[in-house]
């Protein structure tokens, strides 16, 4: 009895000086482990003993989930939070860890002969057979977590619990591996390879190990044929690259691997860095995928963390406040830092996002910085409610504000809405169209069929957000009228040209509510009627927006919209009436547009639209 007391004794001991050398190592400094605690205290008043979960109310972007609302138990969340508990280094936080742990790694699916092998539902309330579908993704992201516990705490573990980590870890891996997912899906496709890479370092399984490095050197040279990651300059998913990539950089063992890190670091920063915008503070666009127009504190610290001590947006205290930023040693390269801290004059950043064989187009993002305001556009985009195609951002006294495009279908983004923009310094010509093979809530995941929705409200929205306080929106409202609008430190017109759907009467809205504004194009609004895009003649709205300082006269004198018929009317043999849109400007060069007014699959619409700055091809990345 006394020797098992002793034993127990020597093994909370050994527990103990475990944590604290841990906890000491992950914090370099004590304000940095207190801002970690508080972020931790926080998330202990969600914890729910009873399921040994975080619970939190329900949200979702709105799709593989059927759930409606309520309180729901998240196991991606829960597995972080385990994670951070162990972090801590409290022998006292070990028991709540562990009990999370077993209960999150009890929910995977553990059997091969199943489609959903190796992954987990997004709560414990839907398991996987009552997701719609399920999200493979979770492979990739709870594994991830699990292999921080593995890589840091695996010693803290009962035995039969490290059997189960490692079982766990390996489930989720061999899942990746058999999914297999391609270098264009940016954050999975370095998730994925960290899971795999590392898992089979670790635990000595050769396959995973080649497996990874393979699709590591795959994902390296498509991201540099391409040009940009696939999810371009998306604050969201970028800073997940990026955190992926700083993981590996960490754990990965092999080399070869290092090196190939090391540049695609660099490389990521370097996107970051170049679009954005200092006296907004904001990420300047455009974004393939983002979930808040203006950026949150959240990505402001991320970036404060990895840069030197020139880049400061908020007290230390505040910037290390998370559950895992100590352990993901974010770091970037130094000479990027004036990117984010001054812009003196304006410049132009135009890259390739992605580079494509000859005749499909460029993927080419615009963004012209003003040390007032930021305008970017992306030259082939969709409306998915994710995008940010066509976004601008603005200093006011009060704050940043913005203004994006989007188009709505009861009052959601419709993803079969195309844009097709052509910009030049601070003027944009577009078009709006529609497309026949995509999908409403989603680019893929609710495909409409036979091209047919059903709508009582169909609009093209100009929306404000942010600190609109000093905001004045147009007080006459009409086709081919300068459409003003004046905020803080810039003055603005949009302007609509032509519009033409399914031969309707258009309208005009101009609206203030709460946080938001809002100048809409109101294509139909009535009884919920059937609209089939495949049997429309025409529909297509064509577009154009300035932006200048305040204190700058606006060139409107200068400014001339019109249109002729395209001098091909078919290209490759797609049949539909094809318009030619001009947008001629004092001292500038003419910006145009051709683009089919009938909707179209999406490739077929993407080969019928053109556009030139003056006599050049600016759809083109030429070397």
């Amino acid at each position: 009895m006394t020797c098992d007391l002793r034993i127990a004794w020597t093994w909370l001991l050994i527990l103990m000086l475990s944590g604290q050398c841990l906890a000491g190592s992950a914090f370099p400094s004590e304000a940095r482990r207190q801002a970690f605690l508080r972020a931790l205290d926080g998330e202990d008043e969600n914890y729910d003993p009873t399921e040994r979960m975080l619970r939190a109310e329900f949200s979702s972007p709105g799709y593989h989930t059927t759930l409606q609302g309520g309180t729901v138990h998240r196991i991606r969340e829960s597995l972080r939070y385990a994670v951070a508990l162990l972090d801590s280094g409290a022998p006292e936080r070990l028991k709540r860890a562990d009990a999370i742990l077993r209960r999150v790694i009890a929910l995977q699916d553990e059997d091969p002969s199943n489609r959903t092998y190796g992954i987990w539902p997004w709560f414990l309330e839907e398991p996987l057979d009552r997701m719609s579908p399920p999200d493979w993704n979770w492979a990739d992201f709870c594994g991830t977590q699990l292999l921080q516990v593995a890589i840091d705490h695996m010693n803290r573990l009962a035995p039969d619990l490290q059997q189960q980590v490692k079982d766990s870890i390996l489930h989720a891996a061999r899942s990746i591996q058999r999914r297999d997912v391609g270098p264009g899906y940016t954050n999975i496709a370095l998730m994925g390879t960290y899971v795999t890479l590392v898992a089979g370092e670790r635990f000595a399984v050769r396959e995973l190990a080649d497996y990874g490095r393979q699709r590591l050197r795959r994902f390296y040279e498509y991201t540099q044929e391409k040009g940009s990651f696939t999810e371009y300059n998306s604050p969201t998913y970028t800073c997940v690259a990026i955190e992926e990539i700083s993981r590996m950089r960490q754990h990965v063992r092999d080399h070869e691997s290092q090196t190939v890190l090391a540049e695609l670091n660099d490389f990521a920063w370097k996107h970051v860095a170049r679009r954005f915008h200092p006296s907004t503070r904001q990420w300047a666009g455009p974004h393939s995928r983002s979930y808040s127009t203006l950026l949150g504190e959240g990505v402001l610290a991320f970036i404060e963390r990895a840069t030197s001590d020139k880049v400061e947006f908020m007290p230390q205290a505040k910037a290390w406040e998370s559950l895992d930023a100590h352990r993901l040693g974010v770091q970037c390269p130094n000479d990027f830092d004036p990117y984010f801290t001054t812009l003196e004059i304006p410049r132009i950043e135009a890259e390739p996002f992605v580079v494509n064989d000859s005749p499909e187009h460029d993927v080419i993002g615009t963004t012209y910085l003003h040390p007032d305001f930021a305008l970017g556009s992306v030259n082939v985009g969709d409306l998915w409610n994710q995008r940010r195609p066509l976004v601008a951002y603005w200093r006011t006294p009060a704050g940043p504000a913005a203004a994006r495009l989007r188009f709505l279908h009861d009052d959601y983004d419709y993803s079969s809405a195309s844009l097709f923009v052509v910009q030049d310094l601070a003027d944009v010509l577009g078009a709006v169209l529609f497309v026949t093979d995509r999908g409403d809530t989603h680019i893929s995941l609710d495909k409409i069929p036979n091209a047919t929705i059903r709508a009582r409200d169909l609009r093209l929205r100009l929306q404000f957000e942010g600190a609109l306080g000093s905001l004045k929106l147009p007080e006459q409202l009409g086709l081919d009228e300068p459409l003003r609008f004046t905020s803080g430190s810039i003055e603005g017109v949009f302007g609509i040209h032509s519009v033409h759907f399914a031969g309707l009467p258009v309208r005009f809205e101009a609206r203030r509510e709460s946080e938001e504004a809002w100048i809409d194009l109101i294509l139909y609004h009535g009884q919920e009627r059937s609209f089939n895009f495949n049997e429309i003649r025409e529909a297509a709205v064509v577009f154009t927006l300035s932006i200048n300082p305040s204190a700058t006269a606006f060139r409107t004198a200068g400014l001339s919209v019109y249109s002729s018929v395209a001098t091909d009317l078919t290209v490759r043999d797609i049949s539909s009436p094809r318009q030619t849109w001009y947008f001629r400007r004092s001292n500038n060069q003419t910006l145009s547009l051709t683009i089919p007014t009938k909707p179209l699959p999406t490739a077929q619409q993407k080969a019928a639209c053109s556009a030139k700055v003056g006599e050049i091809d600016p759809w083109e990345f030429s070397i």
